[in-house]
């Protein structure tokens, strides 16, 4: 995940920038850059790969200033680059950016129209460009900031840097989480509260479509309606500065908010622009004959998904069994397969266990976690990280996406690696894959509508999901998040299921969830659908245009999400699946980040 940095201060800014950015190095970044403001001149330095190379030219060629902003840059719109990498610069402003601008090719190309030409294949250029712009049509820097704002759509972390300003600087936040951080004559701004430790521990986080106008006097902070917004100031601990909640009211929150960017965070590490995955030495499926799937909980419903995808993708059998289990039955276990353990935190004592009864007995032994040196990463041949970052709500969000992104490369690998499918269609599945971050975007936008249909969920004393194939899983999962921290019964089936006992359930008071893109199996899930609504029960359906179009007519609400590749539905359908589990609980009034009974990490077993 890329980080932020901008210093108004009393000294030069270029060696406090770069130290700043060596506390975001955990977050991982492929290039690095700075910008400052220096007797009204704005210049800036950029160099791929570590932070030392950028260090190294900054000795060569020094960057004096004491106002200015720094970046490192996980690559997603364009490659590892020194064009591509931050800060941007257009005319007299500089940007650097967390986040993807989901409407930028609307105003790239609206931008070239009017001549503004972009040279990097970056989101963010197209930020910088717009400001320009606004500034050459008579708009000062900070109306100039504000209007482009305005326009971005998408999610984004943005901080700007302006030539002749050295006592100014803008920053603002939309999905991606941005801090103030307020010195003695000095401000500074930070993606992460980490970051601004060594500078000052006086924190203010920026709240959802802020932005925020900064001298060395201090911030003026706009909501998303520009109206004068006051945030606490919060005073951090270095040790805490990990797990802040950065402006968000739960942890679960932020980390359902999250995905876009982790999500292009996990693909931009497995696969490369060209339309190849780059997953480690030693993932090949030639001669697998089978592939058991072994985890607890979400991570279980993440192989569920899975199986799906390593069986009709890729023709290789694939087991999945709940971990708890799978070392008691003794299973017999293939020399010639392998052996796949998820777990987020890569220390689930059942998971560990069942992973060290299959070490001897098969191929080998992979796990996805989100922790490369827990105990089942340490213990597998092979680990592949999810990439999600640090994961502190205790009901999975981010992680179980991640999950299935991994999941999904490894089937793709698979199918690749076995000859079911060809570099074409290869390239085609990653491209649908890439586009994931924008449309989690837009799922992301129904969060307001998803909270007023919580309403009268959190009435209910039990509720149905069902889903059909790939989202037979998603269904088990909606369910899973939606008893673990709303305490409401839940129950997810199979929807060909629903004739042969749950319908029993069904009333008007039973609200039954209905997960169905417009897929090769939504004929048969709508005559599921159909047979709810004749008893009277209420149905939520979920689904694409198309499908609500087709099938809408009749259910109690409707929630539309953007059109998809079918196969890959599962990982946008889990976030109004989590939406909805954690507007429920707000309406309930339970605890969304620590529920009863539960923890984030199960180490016993």
């Amino acid at each position: 995940m890329c980080g932020i940095v901008g210093v108004l201060g009393n000294h030069e800014a270029a060696p406090l920038l770069v130290e700043a950015l060596k506390r975001l190095e955990y977050r991982g970044y492929d290039s690095a850059g700075i910008a400052t403001v220096n007797g009204g001149k704005l210049d800036r330095r950029r160099a791929v790969g570590k932070l030392v190379n950028l260090s190294d030219l900054l000795v060569h060629q020094p960057l004096a200033g004491k106002s200015g902003i720094g970046h490192t840059r996980w690559a997603t719109h364009g490659a590892a680059t020194v064009t591509n990498a931050h800060p941007h610069k257009a005319g007299p402003v500089a940007v650097v950016h967390n986040g993807i601008i989901e409407n930028f090719r609307a105003l790239r190309a609206e931008l070239a129209e009017a001549g503004y030409a972009q040279e990097s294949q970056t989101d963010t250029e197209t930020v910088a460009l717009l400001a320009q712009r606004f500034m050459d049509e008579g708009l000062s820097p900070i109306h100039a900031a504000r209007d482009t704002i305005a326009r971005l759509e998408g999610a984004f972390a943005l901080c700007f840097l302006f030539a002749g300003e050295d006592d100014l600087m803008i920053a603002a936040r939309k999905g991606s989480p941005l801090a103030i951080g307020h010195g003695t004559g000095e401000m500074f701004v930070g993606s992460d509260a980490i970051a601004l430790a060594p500078m000052t521990d006086r924190i203010t986080y920026l709240e959802e479509g802020d932005w925020a106008v900064l001298t060395r006097k201090g911030a003026e902070i706009f909501d998303s309606l520009d109206r004068r917004a006051n945030r606490a100031e919060t005073r951090i601990q270095i040790e805490a500065t990990r797990v802040e909640k950065a402006g968000y009211k739960h942890f679960m929150a932020k980390e359902i908010a999250e995905q876009p960017v982790v999500i292009a965070d996990a693909l931009k590490h497995y696969t490369t622009a060209e339309g190849t995955l780059r997953l480690p030495e030693g993932v090949d499926f030639t001669g697998v004959d089978r592939i058991t799937m072994v985890a607890c909980g979400t991570a279980s419903y993440a192989c569920h998904v899975a199986k799906y995808w390593f069986e009709q993708i890729a023709g290789l059998p694939a087991e999945i069994d709940v971990a708890s289990e799978f070392r008691y039955r003794e299973p017999p276990l293939s020399p010639a397969s392998w052996a796949l353990f998820v777990s987020q935190s890569g220390e689930t004592a059942d998971t560990l266990a069942a992973l060290r009864y299959a070490n001897g007995k098969v191929a080998r032994v992979v796990s996805v976690v989100n922790v490369p040196t827990s105990s089942i990463a340490r213990e597998s041949d092979l680990a592949l990280p999810i990439l999600a970052g640090v994961e502190i709500g205790v009901a999975s969000t981010k992680a179980f996406t991640c999950q299935l992104t991994v999941l999904a490369l490894l089937a793709l690998k698979a199918a690749h690696d076995r000859g079911r499918i060809d570099d074409v269609a290869l390239a085609a599945h990653l491209d649908a894959l890439r586009n994931l971050p924008g449309l989690m975007n837009h799922a992301l936008s129904l969060s307001t509508p998803i909270a007023a249909i919580a309403d009268d969920l959190a009435k209910a004393q039990d509720i149905l999901f069902l889903g059909r194939g790939a989202m037979y899983p998603l269904a088990l999962e909606g369910a899973l998040k939606l008893k673990e921290i709303s305490y409401i019964h839940a129950e997810g089936y199979a929807s060909g299921e629903l004739k042969h006992g749950p319908i029993a359930l069904i009333d008007a008071a039973v609200p039954v969830i209905v997960m169905a893109p417009r897929d090769g199996l939504f004929d048969k899930t709508v005559s599921n659908m159909q047979e709810v609504m004749a008893r009277h029960g209420k149905v939520l359906l979920i689904s694409d245009a198309h499908g609500v179009a087709e099938a809408g007519a009749g259910a109690w609400k409707t929630l539309t999400l953007p059109d998809m590749p079918p196969v890959f539905a599962p990982i946008l359908y889990a976030i109004p699946a989590q939406l909805l589990a954690y507007h429920t609980a707000i309406a309930k009034g339970t605890d969304v980040d620590q529920p009863r009974n539960l923890a984030k990490s199960v180490t016993v077993e």
